[in-house]
């Protein structure tokens, strides 16, 4: 990492540590009920709790790794990513072809794309009663739900890439003979990759935010239900320590994809070296 890189993450680190900073002065004065606002340093003793298992290590009980993620945050970060995963999957696997026949064919898109724009506005929470009614508890209704959440970024933006292939190359494919095959293959889809790789990176988002809501309601462990099951105790400390716990994960896999994009993309950003 270069010394502007360094510099440019040392500075937008300095608002979170003013922030921090003011609360936890305002916590020490007295300023804020430690109940409604508990103190930072409150709500890291907690999220450490909330990491760590309950029991200690003994060396006798199973390897050292088994231990370290037999904690509360792990299993429930492992069972919020496993939906996101899987919903995720079934609603960008629907979507894809999908979106490329839309955007690649005037009678299908005339078709199906009323149908589309009457349900997109929809959001997936909205679905809730019905996937309850469909599914049941568990994992079902939650991974329904983050597959519609993922489903329509995908399906829009490989829609809006396919058909906005600059008329340039059109133009020059048809003029070397090509076929509508070759041309849909070697032509229409990679220029309209980084749409479609934009529409993964919102519907991917789309998704965790979706698991959150779907686990309050529907399921029995994951991030959603935790900070749901620390509200109704009123322990402040755990719902932000949660909360904190979400926008890490959350920003991992933001930074994950937008790598991800760069390196796929080094084509078409002229990234190669």
């Amino acid at each position: 990492m270069t010394q502007q890189n360094w510099r440019g993450h040392a500075t937008g680190m300095i608002v979170p540590i003013v922030v921090v900073a003011l609360w936890q002065a305002s916590a020490m004065l007295g300023w804020v009920n430690p109940q409604v606002l508990p103190s930072p340093l409150a709500v890291l003793h907690k999220w450490f709790e909330y990491l760590l298992p309950l029991t200690p290590y003994d060396g006798a009980a199973g390897s050292w790794l088994v231990w370290a993620f037999s904690g509360e945050l792990m299993i429930d970060t492992v069972g919020s990513m496993y939906r996101v995963v899987v919903g995720f999957a079934i609603g960008a696997g629907l979507a894809l072809p999908l979106g490329l026949m839309m955007g690649s064919n005037k009678r299908i898109y005339a078709w199906l794309n009323p149908l589309m724009q009457l349900l997109r506005p929809i959001p997936p929470i909205a679905y809730i009663p019905l996937a309850i009614l469909w599914f049941g508890l568990g994992n079902a209704p939650a991974v329904f739900l983050i597959a519609l959440g993922a489903f329509f970024p995908v399906l829009m933006n490989t829609i809006a890439g396919v058909r906005q292939v600059d008329g340039i190359y059109l133009r020059a494919a048809r003029n070397l003979g090509v076929s509508e095959r070759t041309m849909f293959i070697r032509v229409m889809l990679p220029a309209a990759v980084p749409y479609i790789l934009a529409g993964v990176r919102i519907g991917i988002g789309t998704a965790f935010i979706v698991v959150i809501v779907s686990e309050m309601i529907a399921v029995s462990n994951g991030l959603g239900f935790r900070i749901l099951e620390a509200r109704e105790y009123f322990w402040s400390d755990k719902i932000i320590a949660g909360m904190i716990s979400i926008g890490m994960l959350g920003l991992a896999i933001d930074i994950a994809m937008n790598k991800l994009n760069n390196y796929l993309l080094r084509w078409h950003r002229g990234l190669e070296n």
